[in-house]
């Protein structure tokens, strides 16, 4: 299914690695440009801005075919606008086919190509459904799906991630009010399933390419489980979806949970991120401690803005100086000190790296010996009675 040379991505890993030992002081900066310069490589731009750059450029390209393709198409009048964006989509699968064969890998070409395909795909469904949100999302998310797959694209697997919820979301609306009734505890229960399904998934992972796009699909869930049974998006959306109208004194129905659901969930990414060192979850509870401190503060407004903002900073700055002082000192486990190495992978291949950028070996290199061997017709190799 992955267009690219797997020996490329698994050299692309080995880079990487490498940087984090670099980084962390393991090797010297000498080894690990000796390393990268030995391993092939994608033609990939690391620098955000230059892909960035890239990616308009890709943009502009994509849009001139388009245009030329419009430009042929113009005799066919109401013909031609109905299956125009199937063929600006097959224009975009196209040139992401072929700069995936130039080995243009994250580059900011590509970029365009396969979001511009992805695009077309959504609005040529619009087109033809007349606006039928369950089967454009559907679409969109089997086309993202598959360029990920195809070419390990992170933002095709965000956008899947987005349209799935959708089609789940919609999904539900065509079951009526009861169908809307119950879509906070239904994407609760699904995504609290995907994220533990993506968890064993990473835990027994052997491609080390694919590592990325799950722990996006991890994060996602993490955050789609917060937000499905927060008290303030249940009952904005219940009063969107439902036309539920909240009287003074009233309160939307299970609001007990969805209260205690609010502040607990937070706690609990917390103390889990603490307990098993994982990053994105601890940075994910610091934004869902944050949103749920909104959502109360939009019910209940205890105390003037700015007393609360001034009291809330100084707890932040108790909190964070005499954490400071327990752990400035600790060596092991959680720690104020820097990490030297940010991925916690990063040992797995430092055998490999140290011993080829201390001796200089060229992966995938074979080298032809000098001495003929071979011949012998009894024993002893290449032994026929001569010299």
């Amino acid at each position: 299914m992955i267009v690219y040379d797997k020996r490329l991505l698994d050299n692309l890993v080995l880079v990487e690695e490498a940087k984090s030992l670099e980084s962390a002081g393991f090797i010297s900066k000498e080894q690990k440009d000796l390393i990268k310069k030995e391993l092939p490589a994608f033609k990939r731009q690391s620098n955000i801005l230059v892909r960035l750059g890239f990616f308009l450029l890709g943009a502009f390209l994509y849009l001139s075919i388009c245009g030329v393709i419009s430009l042929f198409g113009l005799s066919g009048e109401s013909l031609f606008f109905d299956i125009c964006c199937y063929i600006f989509a097959i224009a975009g699968f196209a040139g992401a086919e072929f700069l995936a064969h130039q080995n243009y890998y994250e580059h900011g070409l590509d970029d365009a190509f396969i979001l511009g395909a992805i695009l077309n795909v959504g609005f040529a469904i619009a087109i033809t459904t007349e606006g039928y949100e369950l089967i454009i999302a559907i679409f969109v998310a089997l086309a993202s799906f598959v360029l990920y797959r195809r070419y390990l694209h992170l933002l095709s697997l965000v956008i899947f991630c987005l349209a799935a919820s959708a089609v789940l979301f919609y999904g539900l609306f065509e079951f009526g009010s009861i169908g809307k009734a119950i879509l906070p505890f239904v994407a609760m229960l699904v995504s609290a399933g995907f994220y533990f399904f993506t968890k064993k998934i990473i835990s027994n992972l052997k491609d080390s390419y694919y590592y990325k796009g799950l722990l996006i699909a991890n994060s996602f869930c993490l955050i789609l489980f917060y937000l499905s049974c927060n008290y303030l998006v249940v009952r904005e959306l219940s009063a969107m979806l439902l036309g539920i109208e909240i009287l003074p004194g009233k309160d939307i129905p299970f609001a007990i949970f969805f209260h205690a659901f609010t502040l607990v969930v937070p706690i609990l990414y917390l103390v889990q991120a603490i307990k098993t060192k994982d990053r994105i979850m601890l940075w994910i509870s610091f934004l869902a401690i944050g949103f749920s401190i909104y959502t109360i503060r939009f019910y209940y407004s205890v105390l003037p803005i700015e007393v609360a903002l001034t009291i809330g900073g100084l707890v932040l700055f108790a909190i964070a100086y005499f954490s400071i002082k327990k752990l400035k000192d600790k060596e092991t486990g959680l720690t104020f000190k820097p990490d030297r190495i940010n991925n916690s992978n990063a040992l797995l291949n430092a055998e490999a790296l140290i011993v080829a950028s201390t001796f200089g070996l060229k992966p995938e290199v074979k080298t032809e010996s000098p001495m003929d061997f071979g011949g012998g017709g009894f024993s002893g190799g290449g032994s026929e009675g001569s010299f």
